[in-house]
């Protein structure tokens, strides 16, 4: 099956700002050969290839952007591939969120080496980042659990979280090398102490808040999507302070895939169908661009930023993979 492209280019809204400031970008998408399988979590490797997860249909693929030509893997009955990221070898790392385990699929060869949970109470990896030594942090969402994978030994060290219920999800490396979580399931979030695997948390002002994904901009601050309320929030750990900020969508916005870009904006995916995906300026604190996109509905759940092509990927609950190329 031939891939559908639709390439919108838009004249971006602006909320808040003055006339004349809108932002030309162009939304692509890609219908998916694959019928409901939920593509999601895109990445993109060194050969400018497209890779994601068929959460619904057990499979990795890629498609290849000159030709629009789909490959596709398939894993093992039930792996549930929830999320992936691609080291500077081009192999394929991969959160078998249902099984449970993480694996490392060789493309050239098809063989993926599984590296499994090492406690049964570890059930479900969750989201993958790289720290700067290569190794795997991750989340386990229903099991309570941030862990780290060494990528050379395959060992697996897994640290339990204070309470429970905490639903640890979005997971990002800050420029010290320390992971910071969001905890969905409170108003928290949470960072590892790499040497010790110490656990500091930090509470949200606001009880109600229910932070998903995250990300952390050059200065060192937390930025966090707040999945309940329908703001994005900044905390700032030098002087542990926070600031809010409601999405256009108000809020029944439902932020939920998250990326900055190269100009250290944010953009935010918000609920609903059509899927808006928002611009927000940081040095303005101030959105700047609201915009549809066309076949997205449901959830985008996950947004990559490819800086090599200043694009952010995502995948779409409606079948699609989708590109926002910003100028």
């Amino acid at each position: 099956m031939r891939p559908v492209t639709i390439a919108i280019l838009i004249l971006a809204s602006c909320l808040g700002a003055p006339a004349g400031l809108a932002s030309n970008v162009e939304i692509s998408e890609w219908e998916v050969p694959y019928q409901q399988s939920r593509p999601r979590d895109p990445a993109v490797d060194s050969l400018g290839r497209v890779w994601f997860c068929g959460q619904a249909g057990a499979y990795l693929a890629y498609f290849d952007l000159e030709s629009g030509d789909f490959k596709r893997y398939q894993l093992a009955d039930g792996a549930g591939p929830h999320n992936l990221v691609i080291d500077e070898h081009d192999q394929i790392w991969f959160a078998a969120n249902t099984l449970p385990y993480i694996g490392r699929l060789d493309p050239k060869s098809g063989v993926v080496t599984k590296y499994p949970m090492p406690d049964a109470t570890a059930r479900d990896p969750h989201t993958l980042v790289f720290d700067r030594k290569g190794n795997i942090w991750f989340t386990a969402q229903w099991s309570n659990l941030i862990g780290r994978l060494n990528t050379d030994t395959g060992e697996v060290d897994l640290i339990a979280l204070p309470g429970s219920g905490t639903r640890p999800y979005g997971i990002k490396v800050d420029a010290n090398g320390q992971p910071w979580a969001v905890l969905f399931g409170t108003n928290k979030l949470a960072r590892v102490d790499t040497e010790t695997l110490a656990v500091e948390l930090v509470e949200l002002p606001n009880r109600q808040s229910r932070p998903r994904r995250l990300e952390i901009s050059g200065d060192g601050v937390i930025w966090y999507g707040d999945y309940r309320r329908g703001m994005l929030g900044r905390y700032d750990p030098g002087s542990r302070t926070f600031q809010e900020w409601q999405l256009p969508g108000g809020s029944g916005s439902r932020p939920y895939g998250m990326a900055m870009d190269h100009r250290q904006h944010i953009w935010l995916a918000e609920g609903g169908s059509p899927n808006r995906l928002v611009e927000f300026d940081i040095a303005k604190q101030m959105f700047d661009t609201v915009i549809e996109v066309p076949h997205a509905g449901g959830s985008i759940r996950h947004m990559y930023f490819d800086g090599d092509r200043q694009s952010i990927w995502f995948g779409e609950d409606t079948n699609y993979i989708g590109r926002l190329r910003i100028p």
